[in-house]
């Protein structure tokens, strides 16, 4: 299969070149190698949440959200602020959000099996 070019990105030279770099983008991914934070990140998408509120919309303890909610915190995927005696979480900003939505149209895209960047108008209302 020949590869299909996206253009030159600068920030993704760095990948090439700063270690640290990578393994905090590798670290970031990872993140969302897990089915229970990627429920939570889509839960968030919708708009700020408490970890109670989003225990019940993602079906987890309280215990098991708030472990989550630590290491995306730490990875800066998501935000927490005070709201009286409860945190409110968010995700940190647009780019978790485009993150999660390219995630989701590219699964979409091979599940559909398309190829090439031409396909990508096709999936852009299909969700799995």
């Amino acid at each position: 299969m020949v590869g299909v070019s996206h253009g030159h990105h600068p920030h993704l030279d760095r990948l090439l070149d700063d270690d640290a770099y990578a393994r905090a983008t590798a670290d970031a991914l990872q993140a969302l190698s897990a089915p229970s934070r990627l429920r939570i990140l889509a839960r968030l998408h919708a708009g700020p949440t408490s970890v109670s509120d989003l225990a019940a919309a993602v079906g987890m303890e309280g215990s098991a959200v708030s472990h989550q909610l630590r290491l995306l915190r730490h990875l800066g995927l998501v935000v927490g602020r005070r709201d009286g005696r409860q945190v409110v979480y968010e995700l940190h900003d647009d780019h978790v959000s485009e993150l999660l939505e390219q995630a989701v149209a590219h699964v979409d895209h091979v599940r559909l099996g398309l190829a090439g960047r031409g396909a990508t108008a096709a999936t852009a209302g299909v969700r799995a």
